[in-house]
């Protein structure tokens, strides 16, 4: 599994022969990249439907596009997503496949309205946990598998669920406070999920959510968690595993 993160929530995550393109948003500070510099992914993954999480979902609408059902409608007459092939719709605690990839969703304790001319209810905010392996089915210590916690608080299903059935190696945490948790909260959250690598995400995009992602990494520390914090550059791949 190839990881490759592109500032705030953006992520590019290859499991095999199968590229999935998570939250979309090439307009952060992080990147050098635009939309269009990027081959179109299989799949694209939606945790929710706020501007900066979706802004370049169109750029994308030949792939299939994995969202609750009430995103993938939205997106599908905003973004031209085709109705055959475009969309996905799934739910809370539900698992898909996805080509090489297993995808099951996790609620994320956020907002997820879309404000235009007329308000948009995107249903329940979500984050994504990848695994090559189906969840619950094989050996669990053979998985290789990445959590996007999408735009979140600190809560306990991490602990109580994510971490004890879902069993990640790996978790990318917001670490922005202001509209997510901040980095003494995601730092609990690592220790919870038992992770090997933790990824700060969702900070230094604009100014309420600027953030040093080195005391983020000591907070880890702090909290007794043996997780490695990488703070990643922007558009450099990360391999996690085969």
């Amino acid at each position: 599994m190839q990881l490759t993160w592109h500032g705030h929530s953006t992520w590019h995550v290859t499991v095999g022969d199968t590229d999935l393109l998570i939250d979309p948003f090439f307009d952060n500070p992080k990147t050098d990249l635009e939309a269009a510099d990027l081959d179109t992914p299989d799949y694209v993954l939606l945790t929710h439907g706020h501007a900066d999480h979706i802004a370049d979902a169109g750029a994308f609408s030949e792939a299939t596009l994995v969202a609750t059902p009430e995103l993938v409608s939205y997106c599908q007459e905003e973004f031209g997503f085709e109705d055959a092939v475009g969309g996905m719709g799934m739910n809370i605690g539900g698992t898909v496949e996805c080509g090489d990839a297993f995808v099951t969703m996790h609620r994320a304790d956020h907002t997820n309205g879309i404000m235009t001319a007329y308000d948009v209810d995107a249903g329940m905010p979500g984050g994504f946990v990848i695994s090559d392996t189906e969840p619950m089915r094989g050996e669990t210590e053979d998985a290789t598998t990445f959590y996007h916690a999408g735009d979140t608080g600190l809560m306990s299903e991490m602990i109580d669920v994510v971490a004890s059935f879902l069993k990640p190696d790996a978790a990318a945490l917001p670490i922005g406070d202001h509209f997510t948790m901040g980095p003494w909260q995601a730092a609990i959250a690592t220790d919870w999920l038992d992770v090997d690598y933790a990824f700060p995400m969702h900070y230094d995009t604009f100014p309420p959510i600027e953030q040093d992602p080195e005391e983020f990494a000591q907070l880890v520390d702090d909290a007794g968690s043996d997780a490695e914090v990488h703070v990643l550059e922007a558009d450099e791949p990360f391999d996690l595993g085969p």
